[in-house]
């Protein structure tokens, strides 16, 4: 389905629900709590700090980042483009979108993607109260880890839109960074960019959106695109390894479409976009 761009719908009902079942579970917002073992001390604990906001990395390596959102589309023919390519891609997956079909993000998991979070049911996050972001984002971390037995790193707000809370609520929730994109793959195939020049560059973050009916299959748009990242000597690097609160496996020979991180990162002030080169 199409990245919802317009005014969202309402909070769904059967959010009051999880609100009620989260309320006591997850740590209080504010300047710190406090927390004491038997017999001990009372000491203040300080909030998780707020995790950054990028949609382009910093890097000298020549890669670009693929991450696809919501879940709607479950082309089988992707599948098998991530495995022959092996390209490390991220999924940020929506629970009331995916629904019956993480069968199909588990065999995209077991060829090289990664799955991520993009809530529980696809709400606008600002304005909402902190206990309603947490349950979204928490709320799906859960799923996630019920079924796949990890919890993710990384996060996408619908619509790319953010407030402070949703920071908090991401923080406590255990997210690394919020994810947002500079150049979109539309579902004709074409690139459009948020901003900075109108081609890709290094460092690039490109988001996929689900379309509804779209002219090309998600196999085709990734596989044009991938034509275009070749023309311009560019690759696909895995995204949690260009993060604040990445993790390096073993450096593996790359293959072709994939790439391995150069040592340096460049990490961003918490809750600001990692710049682009200069002039962008």
């Amino acid at each position: 389905m199409r990245r919802r761009r317009g005014t969202p719908g309402p909070l769904p009902a059967a959010l009051a629900l999880l609100l009620a079942a989260t309320a006591g579970c997850a740590a209080p917002s504010g300047a710190g709590h406090l927390s004491s073992r038997a017999g001990g001390p009372v000491t203040a604990v300080a909030p998780a700090p707020l995790p950054p906001v990028v949609d382009h990395v910093t890097t000298d390596d020549p890669v670009v980042f693929l991450t696809y959102d919501d879940g709607a589309e479950r082309d089988p023919r992707f599948i098998d483009l991530v495995r022959e390519r092996r390209l490390p891609v991220s999924m940020f997956l929506t629970d009331s979108v995916v629904g019956p079909g993480y069968g199909h993000f588990a065999r995209l998991r077991a060829v090289g993607a990664n799955l991520q979070n993009h809530t529980l049911d696809h709400p606008a996050l600002p304005g909402l109260p902190l206990a309603a972001q947490r349950a979204q984002i928490c709320g799906q971390q859960r799923k996630l880890a019920a079924r796949f037995g990890v919890r993710p790193r990384l996060f996408r707000p619908p619509y790319g839109r953010h407030d402070t809370a949703t920071l908090r609520a991401a923080a406590e929730c255990g997210i690394a960074a919020v994810v947002l994109w500079r150049v979109t793959l539309e579902p004709d195939g074409h690139l459009t960019y948020a901003h900075g020049p109108h081609h890709l560059r290094p460092g690039d973050i490109i988001s996929v959106p689900s379309g509804e009916a779209p002219p090309l299959s998600l196999a085709e748009r990734t596989s044009r695109l991938l034509a275009e990242l070749e023309e311009r000597d560019l690759r696909v690097g895995r995204l949690e390894e260009y993060l604040p609160g990445r993790t390096r496996p073993a450096v593996a020979t790359p293959s072709p479409g994939a790439a391995t991180p150069s040592p340096a990162v460049a990490t961003p002030s918490p809750g600001e976009a990692i710049p682009g080169p200069s002039g962008a």
